[in-house]
């Protein structure tokens, strides 16, 4: 439940406000908290840390341009969600309230309560995407600097590997006695080059991928999503241009070893479901062993399906990390997987005891992009079912799913026969 804290001193304006943000029916609900002046807000602020802070501008002990900036100083920068409510319309105190950090600004007597609850919760969820990219943005940052790290690396180590054959190439001109052991010094040399180009080919390859997942996710955000801070086109070009440095950087090593050995193509294959479930056990046994959790398998009536191996690792280690993740905290976590087939497509089930969903409330936003519907059950970005419905769709198949809350939830694959 947010968080919410009004800060005016009218006693009235402070009960309309909570009177039209408790009157939304079927949304979220707010948990709200009150003060009546700048110093109490202050004092309500450094206890509660807020989601959203509805402040006054007019208050008897200071006003809310001032207030806003001692609220700052209270916490890490880009992180502070404030509405700004006044009675007045002006627009040049608009505008000086979100230069100086609110994200919204309403007039007193010309909002009702859905406005008044769209824009707290608007307001919420643009400092919590706001807080995303930043977190994201210095993670590429990370990522992009390690890799010009890795290439200077190899870069001086493949200078010093020349200069070595320089060296010996000179040594075998001047003493011929010793072509010989020249001969095995080169040969040795040369599987050290090779196991250069296969360590730059496979980090090259391995990272090519999850950044081409990123950039994929980063453009269907960019396309679908509306933005209504002014500062959103320059944080979207920033990560543009970082996205764009990662990617040149892994291409750039790739090509160091593209003619000796280019990548190859995803292809299907016949994967034993036991196999692959073993193996995703094993990369998920701290988390398992953390909950707890019993898992069951039944792929007698079908033990292997036609898939390509990789994007059915990723689909199912998804599906049995969020059954463990969302897991009932009554009750120690089971999760089932089983597998059949029907006349026209190969079937995958994974079933677990958890916390369930509402379908009539979450149904339509289930494989959307960063949504999550349990945000107090773990860490996550919501992106995992966005993933496992992509790649069951890209190879013409669909995912079911039943649930009921409190009780638990069967995601069901289908992929083509």
């Amino acid at each position: 439940m947010k968080k919410i804290l009004l800060i005016d001193d009218n006693e009235q304006d402070r009960m309309l406000y909570k009177r039209f943000l408790g009157k939304q029916v079927g949304h979220e609900r707010f948990e709200i908290h009150e003060a009546s002046s700048g110093a109490e807000g202050i004092r309500q602020f450094r206890n509660l840390r807020p989601d959203c802070v509805l402040l006054d501008h007019n208050l008897l002990d200071t006003d809310g341009l001032t207030l806003l900036g001692d609220l700052q100083e209270l916490t890490p920068p880009d992180t502070l969600c404030v509405v700004m409510i006044t009675g007045g319309g002006s627009e040049a105190l608009a505008v000086r309230a979100l230069n100086t950090g609110a994200l919204d600004y309403l007039v007193k007597q010309h909002f009702d309560p859905e406005l008044l609850y769209k824009t707290v919760t608007h307001a919420i969820e643009k400092n919590e995407w706001r807080q995303y990219i930043t977190r994201y943005h210095q993670q590429l940052q990370t990522v992009n600097q390690q890799l010009r790290d890795s290439l200077e690396e190899l870069t001086e180590t493949r200078q010093q590997i020349q200069q070595a054959n320089i060296q010996l190439t000179a040594a075998n001109e001047e003493v011929r006695a010793r072509n010989q052991e020249l001969r095995a010094a080169n040969e040795q040399l040369a599987r050290t080059n090779a196991d250069l180009d296969n360590f730059v080919y496979a980090a090259s390859h391995d990272l090519r991928q999850p950044v081409h997942n990123l950039h994929g996710l980063f453009e269907e955000l960019r396309r679908s999503a509306t933005f209504h801070d002014p500062e959103a086109s320059q944080m979207l070009r920033l990560m543009e241009d970082s996205f764009s440095d990662l990617s040149t950087t892994i291409t750039d090593l790739a090509a160091v070893v593209q003619v000796a050995r280019p990548p190859g193509e995803q292809i299907t294959e016949r994967v034993p479901l036991a196999d692959l479930t073993a193996d995703i056990l094993q990369t998920l046994r701290p988390q398992l062993q953390d909950a707890k959790a019993d898992i069951k398998t039944d792929f007698a009536a079908l033990p292997e399906v036609e898939f390509v191996r990789s994007s059915l690792r990723t689909v199912l280690l998804n599906l049995v990390a969020n059954a463990v993740k969302y897991r009932h905290p009554a009750r120690p976590a089971l999760v089932q997987l089983r597998s059949r087939h029907t006349t026209s497509h190969a079937v995958l089930e994974v079933q677990d005891n958890g916390l369930g969903l509402d379908l009539d409330r979450h149904g339509a936003e289930l494989f959307q992009l960063f949504r999550r519907f349990h945000p107090n059950a773990g860490e996550g970005t919501g992106v995992g079912l966005f993933l496992v419905n992509r790649l069951v769709q890209a190879e013409g198949g669909r995912v079911e799913v039943e649930s009921v809350p409190e009780q638990g939830t069967t995601f069901r694959v289908f992929l083509p026969n």
